[in-house]
Parts: structure tokens; sequence; C-alpha cells
């Protein structure tokens, strides 16, 4: 009897669980998942996630599979325009996984414990167990937080953590509260700290360029894709861009027509142009492209309107915790104290920035560093590259930690797409 294939996959939110299902539909293998916490939510769905979080895509494209991307709002029992809370799409990918488990129970094995170590046989659980397995697919998700400012993260009225379980609601709703960030997390903390309608003192976001999200209509716009085959640098694509949404209308249609091209464009792009537009253009862009939902946006202009959230631009130079308690934080227009700060901040970059997992691979020489220190990097099949820039055979990276290799692959239509291109062109050829 020949021997069935073992891939681990490691890592149990939205790019694990996709990764699991594809793999288990699409080849014979073995999988075991390896998820210390519960498989399904992550960071973005977990139980962290309020009922007033919503997705910023709309319930259409969220299906788990990549042949169906419909399966979600079905599920859901929306309408596809929707832009549903991302703790009901934590059920629904936990729902997915119990829907694969009984359909592939023999062939999938989930472990409720931390992957500490990748070894040549396999992977090291934390408790020091070798699980063996042919392949590996890391799923581990997001790089931690940047730290915007030196802070001792023990102090008392600093929040490193915003999605960690109470922190915001322990926060005293009568002192003014620093968000150290301005993005889509920045907003979530924000809805969180005034939901209740106790909190009496404002909540001031601030950022280098004080630029929030901006908002998804209400009803999705047919994509408009603008004319990239002439594009030869940077500047072509920004020129073809704006010219673009010009004359459609609706810039919104021009940002979703370019998303399937992103990818290519990211990396015909030279070194000096992806740090040009790193440095000039990210932040914009990422406004553009990662938008509020409708009901967010409206709330987020109410809450400015009464003056309950302010928001700065010029960055944060310092933060110090005085004896009487509170923050000191240095801002564009002075000095100004604050009862508590949350660091909202995005993605920190690598090294500093990689997790327990992503950290040992680096210092053991299985990865290497991706371009600008914004993930880890891959070949083209999505194989990790070792320190010596040579693939690891059988070791795969799916999700936001691709990120410098690629743009777009931070989402879940981006994830799915890659599961199924790591089953289709990698896997299942024994690359």
């Amino acid at each position: 009897m020949t021997r069935r294939k073992v891939v681990a996959v490691v890592g149990g939110g939205a790019s694990g669980v996709l990764a699991t299902r594809q793999i288990l539909r699409a080849t014979g293998d073995e999988v075991l998942l390896i998820e210390a916490g519960e498989p399904g939510g992550g960071l973005a769905y977990g139980h962290a996630a309020r009922p007033w979080h919503l997705l910023n895509s709309r319930a259409a494209a969220m299906g788990a599979d990549e042949d169906d991307p419909g399966g979600f709002a079905r599920w859901a029992g929306c309408g596809p325009d929707d832009f549903r809370p991302r703790e009901e799409y934590g059920r629904y990918l936990r729902a997915v996984l119990d829907q694969t488990h009984a359909a592939f129970g023999d062939r999938l094995t989930v472990r409720r414990e931390r992957a500490a170590v990748l070894s040549d046989a396999g992977v090291v659980l934390a408790g020091g167990e070798l699980v063996r397995a042919d392949d590996v697919v890391l799923a581990t998700g997001h790089p931690a937080a940047a730290r915007a400012v030196a802070v001792d993260p023990r102090c008392p009225d600093y929040v490193d953590d915003p999605w960690r379980p109470g922190a915001l609601e322990a926060i005293d709703p009568h002192v003014p509260v620093l968000l150290i960030g301005a993005g889509l997390t920045a907003v979530d903390a924000a809805l969180t700290l005034t939901a209740d309608g106790r909190r009496d003192a404002p909540v001031t976001l601030v950022s280098r360029r004080g630029q929030l999200p901006l908002t998804h209509t209400v009803r999705a716009a047919p994509p408009a894709v603008p004319a990239l085959d002439d594009c030869a640098s940077l500047r072509d694509v920004v020129r073809a861009v704006r010219e673009s949404a010009a004359q459609a209308g609706d810039w919104r249609a021009v940002v979703d027509g370019m998303r399937p091209y992103l990818d290519r464009l990211w990396v015909a792009f030279t070194p000096a142009e992806q740090d040009a537009f790193l440095r000039h253009l990210a932040r914009p862009w990422e406004c553009h492209r990662h938008r509020m939902a409708p009901a967010v946006g409206a709330r987020v202009a109410a809450l400015r309107a009464e003056g309950r959230l302010e928001v700065r631009a010029g960055g944060l130079r310092s933060l110090v915790a005085p004896p009487a308690g509170g923050l000191m934080a240095e801002l564009e227009a002075g000095a100004q104290w604050f009862g508590a700060a949350v660091n909202c901040a995005g993605s920190g970059r690598l090294p500093a920035a990689a997790g327990s997992f992503a950290a040992g691979l680096l210092a053991a020489g299985r990865a290497r560093v991706g371009p600008h220190g914004l993930g880890l990097d891959i070949d083209a099949s999505g194989r990790l590259l070792g320190a010596d820039g040579r693939p690891q055979r059988g070791r795969w990276l799916i999700g936001p930690l691709r990120r410098g290799a690629q743009w777009e692959t931070t989402a879940v239509p981006e994830i799915r797409a890659q599961a199924a291109a790591l089953v289709g062109n990698s896997l299942l050829a024994g690359v």
C-alpha cells in the first residue's frame, strides 16, 4: 500500500483553514493542522472581534472555495453587497473546518498546540514532540505590530495589543485616549472605546499622514481596469490609474479593477520603485484599497462631527509615563497628556516583528527576510527561501508573510487563490 503524504499546516487562522480545505479537496494527502488556539478565528476573525467590527469586503467575495466565492453569503443568508460582522466570519471559517473534517476526517488531524521549530523531518511542538510531515505550509498570519515609539510595554496605561481580551474595555471612559495609528485597527479600537456611550472623554488618532481609510459605496460598481499594458514604470502606473479614475467617475471601480494585476505590477517594479512606493504612495493606496464598510464610515464621521474622535497628522515623537500616571505624548502641536495610549500601528518590519515561529526559521537559516522587510522570502511557486537563497524543498508559505515578495496577499480572495495555486502547481507536482 502506498503511504499517504503528510502535510503539516502551521497556523489555524483564515490562511490555515483555506489551505487545509484546499489540500484535502484536491489531493489524497493527510493534513495535520497545528494551532494552539481555536482554529478558524485568527487575529482578524477571532473572539476579540465585536459586533461593530465589520468585514471591509463584501460578502460576495468571502467564500472559502476558489470556485464558489459566494459560499459565505449563502451561509450567512445575506445579500452579496452586505458587510457582515467579522466574528460571524470567524464562525463561518469554523463551520468550513467542521464540514471539511466531516468530509475528510480520516485524513485531517487538528493539534491544539503551539508549533515551536521547523525540522528536516517535520514540526517540533512546544512540548518537544516531533510531528513528522513531508511538506509544511506556514500560515502564521501577520507580523507583529510596529512600535511607533519607544515605551515600556509594561506601563499600565499603555496597551500594546488592542486585541487582548478586555484591554480596551478596561480603559477609564473619563480620560482622553491616544490611538497610535489611523488605519483599520485604529478605527476598530475607536468603535470599541465609544460603543457603550459611556465615554465622555475624546479619542485621538495620530499618524504621520493623518489619513483614515476611505469608505465603500453601498453598492459595488463594476470594476474598471486601467490601461496598464504600456506601463513601464511606477510613474506610468500612477498616471494610468489617475486617468482611468477620471474617466470612470468613481476611483473605487479602478482600484477594484486593478486588484488581479497588483502582484504582476509589484514584481515588475525595480527595487528603487518599490521603495519609492512604500515611502510615498503605500499609505494613500491602502486608504483607497482597504476601505471601511459604509456603516463604519458613517459611524466614524458621526464621532468626528460630535467632537468625540479627532484625527491628527504629524506622527508621535515620544511617549513618556509620568509618575502621576497616564502618558505624556509629544505630538506635532506640542505635548499632551492622555490617560491611556493604544498601539494600533500596522505590521512591523522583519526581523524585529517576526513571530516566534518565523523568528526561529530566520535564526536557523531556514528562511530569510523578504524584500523591504515586509515578510519572508519565497520563490515564484511559494516555497520558502533559506538564508542561502535556495528554495526549501517541501516548505511553503501562504498569507500575509508573503508580502514584499508579493503585494496583494492579505485578503481572503488572494489567500484563497494562493491555496489553490499551491496545490495545483506545487504540492501535487511534488516540487
